[in-house]
């Protein structure tokens, strides 16, 4: 029998503003360890520290835009666009647009605090 997830667990957020996390799968909300998936959103001006995660991210940006800075430059990821950040790339995330940015982030295996090693 497939499992309703009934709602997500709200995740606290890094970055310099309030950023809103619903896990729906994963490792606090469905106890999946292979693969996380939340909705997030971002106000506008929101950036969090660089990282270089273990993990693989695919992230879809459903609304606004998400600036992904990495070693080389940075991409501009626009509504209806996606980019995969592979483990052990250094990336920072932020939405610097007017109204933020609304996206989904997908995490291969899931996201771990101790995993996606932050700058400091």
């Amino acid at each position: 029998m497939p499992t309703l997830i009934q709602k997500p667990t709200l995740i606290e957020a890094a970055g310099n503003k309030p950023k809103r996390i619903e896990e729906y799968a994963g490792r606090v909300n469905s106890q999946h360890s292979a693969v996380s998936v939340a909705r997030m959103v971002s106000p506008e001006g929101w950036e969090e520290p660089g990282q270089r995660p273990e993990f693989e991210e695919i992230t879809v940006v459903l609304n606004g835009m998400v600036r992904v800075d990495y070693e080389g430059g940075s991409l501009e990821v626009r509504a209806g666009q996606a980019v995969v950040a592979h483990p052990g790339e250094w990336v920072r995330y932020s939405s610097p647009e007017p109204g933020g940015a609304e996206y989904i982030a997908v995490c291969l295996p899931a996201f771990a605090p101790e995993t996606v090693h932050r700058d400091s």
